[in-house]
C-alpha cells in the first residue's frame, strides 16, 4: 500500500529489511551524505529499530522529529541532521 502524504524530506531509506545494529549503521551512512538541517525519513519495523534508531540518531546529535505509524506495521522516522 502506497503513503501518499509522507512528511516533507530531503532523502528516505527503507530499513525494514535490516536488523540491529545495520539499522543504525544504514541510517548513520544516509545522514553522513546529509546538510545539516536537512530531513531524513526512515521506514522501519520491529520494537529493537523503533526503540534504538531514534536513540541512536539522538545520541550523535540529530533531531528525531516524528515517528508516524503506517497502515501496514511499518513506521516513518523523521530525523533532522544536527
Amino acid at each position: 500500500m502506497m503513503i501518499t502524504s509522507l512528511p516533507a524530506h530531503h532523502k528516505a531509506i527503507d530499513i525494514t529489511a535490516e536488523t540491529c545494529p545495520m539499522t543504525f549503521v544504514r541510517t548513520r551512512l544516509a545522514l553522513d551524505t546529509m546538510q545539516t538541517g536537512e530531513i531524513l525519513l526512515v521506514r522501519l519495523k520491529g520494537a529493537d529499530p523503533l526503540a534504538n534508531v531514534p536513540r541512536a540518531a539522538a545520541d550523535q546529535g540529530h533531531d528525531p522529529l516524528d515517528l508516524l505509524e503506517q497502515p501496514d506495521g511499518s513506521w516513518f522516522l523523521v530525523i533532522q541532521k544536527g
